[in-house]
This record gives C-alpha cells, structure tokens and sequence, in this order.
C-alpha cells in the first residue's frame, strides 16, 4: 500500500468538513452512499477501514458469516457454509472538485455450490440451467462488483455522474439487502429478494446522474439476465434493459426512492419472458436510547410480460446497543415457483434473531447469532411444506467495526 497510514477509522467517525468527508457522486455526507448508486440516509452507521495512499483515499469493508442452517418439512434442508463479502475502494478527488471512485466487491458465496443454501419459499435462477432454484437461496458470483464513478461538481449544490461496473448495480431498487443499513446483519437473504434488489450483481452497467441538493435522479442501461450458474466467471454485456430511479434524503434520517425497470428476458430458463419492475421504499435511521435504529419499508411490483403481476412487500429492522444486534424482518409475496402447477400462491414469513459481538482487533469483532423464521404458506401447498414451516440458523460473524 505503499505510503498508506494505518489510523484506519469508522465512516460514522470520519470529519465532514473536507472534500474527503463528501459522498462519491456529489456535495453530501459520504454516509448517504450505499451499493452501487443508491443511498442510505445520512444518519447511518457503517464501519469500514479507511488509509491513503498519495492521493488516493483507500477504503474496506468485511462481513463473512460461518453458517449452520436448517429449514424444516418435505422441502427443507440442512446446510454449513460460509457466505459474505469482502469490499475495497479507492477515491481520488481531483483539484476542479471532480471525484473519481473504484470500486471491487468479491463474495466467497460460490464456495458453497451451485445450489446455494436452503431458504424455504425463496425462488429465482437456476443451479444447473435446466431447473428452477426454489426453496434455496442462489450464491452470489465471486465478483459481486467491479465498478468506477466519476462525479463532475456543477456548483457547491449540484453534480452530475457516470457509473460503469461488470458487474454492478443499475439504479432500480433500494440498497442490496447485504449493504442495507435496516438488514445487513441478517445472514439470510430476503425471500422479496427478486422484487426489489436482485439486479445488483448485473454483467454489465452503466448509469447517467444529476444530484441536486438531497436529490438524485437517474437512469442506467444493464444487462437484464440474471448471472448464470457459472459463479466464477463473467457473463456477457449485453446492455438491453433500462431503469430509472429518483432518490430524496429529506433530513439525516430518512432515505426514500422509486425506481423503474424493464428487465429483457431476466430468467435463463424463460428467456421469452421480459418484466417490468417498479420499486419504491423508505428507510429510517435515529437514536434510540442508547443504540441506534435502522428500519425499511419496501415493496416490488414485478409484471411479467405473459399477462402475470406480482407483488413483494418487506418489512425489517435493526436495533444495535452494542455489544448486541438485534433485528427482525417480515415479508409477503405473490410467487408461481412454489406451485407446481404454476398457480399464483400468496406466502409470507417472519425471521427473528440477534448477534452478540466480541472485539478481536481494534477494527474487527467476531460475532456470535442466530435467527428463528416462521413461514406461512396457503393451504394449496401446505402437503408440500408440512404444516409448520419453519427455518432456524446459527452462525458466527466476523466484521469490521
């Protein structure tokens, strides 16, 4: 790292009264940019390790989580495996008052195989290309971002920005769930993950932007199908699908967006089918207490272009009083994976947990959690799920802090 100090210190920590204390795409606390493009409100809180080196600001994030999962009924399983992300980032503001951003984010996800892990009424991709994944959560690709911005200033109010990655992540959505401030010490992915945040790891991106203010609106040409089974290697760019979203931060505490998109055939397995997808959410952070609270509400609208509609609505939160996190999420959905026939079936779950952490280092704690969901599924597929569904995991986190 060449001259980098090693005073590393938590974003929540860092001075706001320098070019260096503004967010990537323009004049704003750097604590509002979450995944990609999106935003988080400025009141979060989000550790990473921080250096330079000559002119360039290094940062770096961790979370891995060791895992031990079960999901009861005739559709359950048993799994250990280890998921998570590790994310560098190098930004360079220039003297007009530009700043240039590189990012890379890697996963150990495929490390588990191509069927990723059991997470009941979760659908979405393929693990062998000939079958649909339900009932398990896909990994991640091992690239999960490669991604550059450059934000030109227009005034002290005012900026307009380019994002490239492959992959990376189009402006449709709110934050991914394992950037979002209100989810990401969850392990589990949210079964509404392919209503709202499912195209962060799209083979190919490129997003056009102004800022104004609190304000963001942009638009970003990507690449609509979904990554392949193949989790090592790159997909290829295709740039066929559009998306827009507008972003309003209103105080320190609230982040709200809207977002449109229309995905060119999405799903490898159904490539005649394309979607349009409209998002919109609101996300809170505030002290309380002596801890802090993050919450989102969020729902999808996912219409299919063979005549279906499909809705998806999350709730969750995170409350952290340190050493301790706890959080919950609840969740609803319209999906025709769980049916074997196709039909529409309305299911929903509730997932409870908390995490108590130990310092390991000045700038890394280890974590000890677990988490508890109950699944509600209609009376139509209960012969499939049993009669109580239920999902239980226990896992060791390690993070920085």
């Amino acid at each position: 790292m060449g001259d980098m100090p090693m005073g590393q210190t938590p974003m929540r920590d860092m001075p706001t009264d320098n070019m260096a204390a503004t967010g990537i795409l323009g004049s704003y606390p750097m604590t509002r940019d979450s995944s990609g493009t999106s935003w988080q409100p400025d009141a979060s809180m989000h550790a990473a390790f921080h250096g330079t080196a000559g002119d360039w600001m290094l940062m770096s994030h961790l979370m891995l989580f060791g895992v031990y999962d079960t999901q009861s009924g005739p559709r359950g399983d048993d799994k250990a495996f280890v998921e998570g992300m590790l994310m560098g980032a190098a930004r360079r503001d220039l003297s007009n008052g530009d700043t240039l951003n590189l990012r890379l984010m890697l996963s150990p996800d495929p490390f588990m195989g191509r069927s990723g892990y059991p997470l009941l009424l979760a659908g979405g991709e393929t693990a062998n290309g000939v079958t649909p994944l339900v009932d398990r959560q896909h990994p991640h690709d091992l690239f999960m971002e490669l991604g550059v911005s450059y934000a030109h200033r227009l005034d002290d109010r005012s900026s307009m920005f380019l994002y490239a990655a492959d992959p990376g992540e189009p402006a449709l959505g709110p934050p991914a769930f394992m950037h979002r401030v209100s989810g990401m010490d969850i392990p589990d992915a949210p079964i509404t993950h392919h209503w709202l945040d499912s195209t962060h790891t799209s083979f190919g991106v490129l997003t056009a932007g102004l800022v104004h203010d609190d304000w963001k609106l942009e638009v970003s040409q990507f690449t609509g199908r979904e990554p392949d089974q193949n989790r090592y290697d790159f997909d290829s760019v295709r740039l066929d699908s559009t998306a827009a979203r507008l972003s309003w931060n209103p105080d320190p505490h609230w982040s709200l967006q809207v977002s449109w998109g229309h995905l060119n055939s999405p799903e490898e397995l159904t490539p005649p089918i394309n979607e349009n997808r409209t998002t919109a959410s609101a996300t809170y952070v505030t002290k309380l207490g002596d801890g802090s609270l993050a919450t989102t509400a969020a729902w999808g609208l996912k219409q299919e272009s063979d005549g279906i509609d499909l809705n998806g609505i999350l709730l969750e939160a995170e409350y952290r009083l340190d050493p301790w996190t706890l959080f919950a999420r609840t969740e609803w959905e319209q999906n025709t994976e769980l049916d074997a026939r196709g039909r529409i079936r309305s299911v929903g779950d509730l997932t409870l947990g908390a995490i108590h952490d130990w310092p390991v280092t000045e700038h890394l704690k280890v974590g000890l959690g677990a988490l508890y969901a109950f699944d509600f599924v209609p009376s139509a597929i209960t012969p499939s799920y049993g009669s109580d569904p239920r999902g239980f995991m226990v896992f060791v986190r390690l993070a920085t802090r």
